[in-house]
């Protein structure tokens, strides 16, 4: 195997780089990788050359070991600040602080926190992550040990001059739930609340006077009961220049009390704090579906002790080396290889297979799955946090912090529209009064109506929730996709790169063809080719063994006088008979070849099969083939790829007649073979510029450069090399090539999603605007308005988990 090539490293960097820049985000950075193996899935099976059997696997592509690290644009930090994909933050030895902050649940807090910290001295990048409410602050990386600490204090306390409470989080807390909320008694001061600014608009309907003392005791009551949060916030939100809702709505509530509308100042007060109590809610689903992939995995698992008894021990202590035992109907604690029994797996949840999967000796078993059958011992082969189902939960968690174009372009709207509307909303207020001499009372009333309406949590809110929920909703079905730009791109696609070994095909020879010639039957030629064939090590032999096994014949003969004829196939004696397996030219040493012979050859390799011959001494007995064979299901995804419109270009570094059989099987649009790992990426590039938006599928090594040249990346999760993985920006975790074009649909629903959201957001920002100028909408008429499209934009968003990803 050739080295790797330099201008493919250097060619999957700049490819890098370039998508980077194409998501607006910042370049990435290419590593080198010293892979313990390669993948070599580049097969020319050409009949008569030098290996046993005589089959020459021609390694046309080199795989080329530059894998590039791609770091995705953070959706917290200014700037977009370089995002390691596989982890929520990057292990750049820099000095980090993290802390959980409980009152950090929605992007106004963000924006809050982002705007105090993010020029201080000595911050080097800020990471959210609001389904956890954590923050993470990464200094300087040249910072001293009392300069780190110096600036972890100064955070900590700007932070809770924002009225926030953050805890700081050490290794082994960082996982740990956040202590639970005392929502009853939040939920008693709402209901009391509400009821006395009821009362109090109930006692003015009833010509009680509005500045009685009995109506301003019931509405400072409400006030105090519902509001404070909310006006602290709106204070410190006013200290800190951001107009935010929390400031809008105070500004709101102050001036409706200023103008004598004492109930409904306590009416907005109470229904805005009925909405957080929702939007709450609501977001609090679409954090718990996160969540839900955590718990998974048992938190005990039965180990095998020193003395040879079984104890249940946290799974959170195990060691790799480990032998735990999984009884039928539990879960798999943590990844690790099958050493005793059988049964039948769940892996529904790590791979999104509809079926379960028969595992035995030597298979692995994944954190997560559960055990239908058997009991099965299996030994560790991971840490726990690093099982696959950790890893799943870390790119989830982390793409969800990873804004897509659509979530940039509102955040940007929104900081222009907010300060927009408040500006028309002052000009309301006093241009009528001061330049018509109408009454003031009127138009400020209108103005602060149009303050609670120019709120933008609608829109702001609208993209999180609909990303967060396509994100989630692909992983459960084995879709794990990088970032939230990812899911919005994929609906952009219009060709789609494949390569052929290991993803359009198994990348592993298996038998395909046994021909019986004479008077010999199909499983006694089988039987023979395999006994042969059990005395070597070489793929194809493995792969005539293994169809001998499939075929259940039972045990095989024993072999005498073994040898291996290099370069033309092996011999060996069965019973009192000398027999021979291997290629053309063995046959013709032997003097046994003829037409039929020749005849089967040629039909067979001209179906780019690798062709084998049983023999006896004295005649042929049969012909055996051997294919690296398509996927079961690559020719539906490619049929479903057609239907969408999508392209389909089989790159290949195997030979063109191999690579031509395998394209018109699998139905692709276009066939390239003999390519190396740079001539992938040069086509890739190629690809872009004719058709636009292009997406590349691979497994190996070589295929890493042409993933990064890609707009969207996709690995093949179970073949796929540790380079392949970490470039892609999507990993279809049971190798089931469908899991394209159902990810090609959820783009595109997602992004109808996104659009409906957005457009229903400003619409009903619109209609009462328009009703606030003409003076038909009240404050508790906007609030309702407000909160009712943040509560329909999230629940159009959440749509997206309930949608089938198949």
């Amino acid at each position: 195997m050739s080295n790797p090539s330099e201008s493919a490293r250097l060619a999957g960097s700049a490819a890098a780089d370039r998508k980077a820049h194409d998501h607006g985000e910042a370049p990435v950075h290419a590593h080198r990788h010293d892979q313990g193996h390669q993948h070599d899935h580049s097969h020319d099976h050409r009949h008569g050359r030098d290996h046993e059997h005589g089959h020459s696997h021609d390694h046309a592509a080199s795989r080329a070991s530059g894998a590039v690290h791609r770091h995705e644009g953070s959706s917290c930090c200014a700037g977009d600040t370089i995002l390691t994909p596989a982890a929520p933050i990057p292990s750049t030895g820099a000095p980090q602080a993290r802390f959980r902050i409980d009152q950090m649940d929605c992007p106004t807090e963000e924006r809050l926190i982002r705007d105090q910290l993010e020029r201080r001295p000595g911050v080097d990048a800020l990471y959210f992550n609001l389904l956890k409410r954590e923050l993470t602050v990464v200094f300087d990386e040249n910072a001293s040990t009392s300069d780190v600490t110096q600036h972890g204090a100064m955070v900590a306390d700007t932070l809770r001059k924002l009225g926030m409470t953050p805890v700081p989080l050490v290794a082994d807390s960082a996982n740990s739930a956040p202590p639970p909320a005392n929502h009853g008694r939040d939920v008693l001061r709402l209901a009391a609340g509400g009821v006395l600014a009821a009362a109090s608009e109930v006692a003015v309907w009833s010509g009680v006077p509005e500045h009685s003392p009995w109506v301003g005791a019931m509405v400072v009551v409400a006030i105090l009961a519902c509001g404070l949060p909310t006006l602290k916030k709106g204070w410190i939100a006013l200290r800190h220049f951001t107009l935010n809702i929390h400031f809008l709505m105070s500004l709101a509530v102050i001036g409706a009390m200023c103008i004598g509308q004492w109930p409904e100042a306590a009416m907005v007060i109470v229904l805005f704090a009925l909405s957080e109590k929702l939007e709450a809610a609501s977001l609090t689903r679409a954090r718990r579906a996160v969540e839900a992939l955590m718990r998974l995995a048992p938190d005990q698992a039965s180990v095998e002790q020193a003395d040879g008894s079984w104890a249940d021990v946290p799974a959170a202590s195990l060691s790799i080396g480990a032998r735990v035992r999984a009884r039928p109907g539990e879960r798999i604690a943590i990844d690790g290889v099958i050493e005793q029994g059988s049964s039948a797996l769940n892996q529904a949840s790590i791979t999104g297979e509809s079926v379960p999967v028969d595992k035995t000796v030597g298979d692995d078993v994944y954190a997560g799955s559960i055990n239908e059958s058997g009991l099965i011992v299996y030994r560790t082969s991971v840490v726990p946090g690093d099982t696959t189902l950790a890893r799943i939960v870390r790119i989830v968690e982390t793409a969800q912090q990873q804004r897509s174009p659509t979530q940039r372009f509102v955040d940007k709207f929104s900081r222009i529209y907010t300060p927009v509307v408040v500006l028309c909303a002052l000009l309301v207020a006093l241009v009528p009064p001061l330049a018509f001499g109408l009454a003031w009372s009127p138009w400020i009333y209108k103005a602060l109506v149009m303050l609670v309406i120019a709120c933008p949590c609608a829109l702001v809110i609208s993209t999180p929730v609909t990303v967060v929920s396509g994100l989630t909703a692909a992983a459960r079905a084995g879709i794990l996709i990088k970032g939230g730009a990812f899911l919005e791109s994929g609906r952009l696609i219009r060709t789609v790169a494949v390569d052929k070994t290991g993803t359009l095909t198994r990348g592993e020879p298996r038998l395909t063809d046994v021909v019986p010639l004479g008077e010999t039957s199909h499983d006694e030629a089988l039987t023979l080719a395999a006994a042969l064939d059990a005395q070597t090590t070489h793929p194809i032999a493995r792969a005539v063994v293994d169809g001998y096994t499939q075929a259940g014949l039972g045990a095989l003969p024993p072999v005498t006088d073994f040898e291996a004829l290099v370069g033309i196939g092996v011999k060996g004696r069965v019973g009192q008979t000398l027999y021979y397996l291997g290629n053309h030219r063995l046959i013709e040493s032997l003097g046994v070849c003829n037409a039929r012979v020749e005849a089967e050859l040629a039909r067979l390799e001209a179906q780019a099969r690798t062709a084998i011959v049983l023999a006896s001494e004295t005649q042929a007995l049969a012909v055996l083939a051997v294919a690296d064979t398509l996927r079961e299901e690559s020719r539906e995804a490619v049929a479903r790829l057609t239907q969408m419109g999508v392209r389909t270009v089989m790159l290949t570094g195997d030979n063109r007649a191999t690579a031509q059989v395998i394209g018109e099987q699998a139905g692709v649009t276009e066939v390239r073979a003999e390519m190396l790992p740079e001539d992938k990426w040069q086509a890739v590039c190629a690809l872009r510029e004719t058709f636009g938006h292009v997406g590349m599928v691979g497994d190996g090594i070589n295929d890493a450069p042409a993933l990064a040249a890609a707009d969207v990346g996709f690995a093949m999760g179970v073949t796929g090399t540790d380079s392949a993985l970490e470039t892609a920006d999507v990993t279809l975790m049971d190798d089931d090539l469908r899991k394209l074009p159902a990810f090609l649909a959820l783009s595109r629903r997602s992004a109808t999603v996104l659009k409906q959201n957005i457009a229903v957001a400003l619409a009903i920002k619109a209609v009462f605007f328009a009703l606030a100028i003409a003076g038909l909408a009240s404050l508790w008429m906007a609030v309702f308005a407000d909160v009712g499209a943040s509560l329909l934009v999230i629940a159009n968003g959440m749509r997206l988990l309930r949608a089938k990803v198949a």
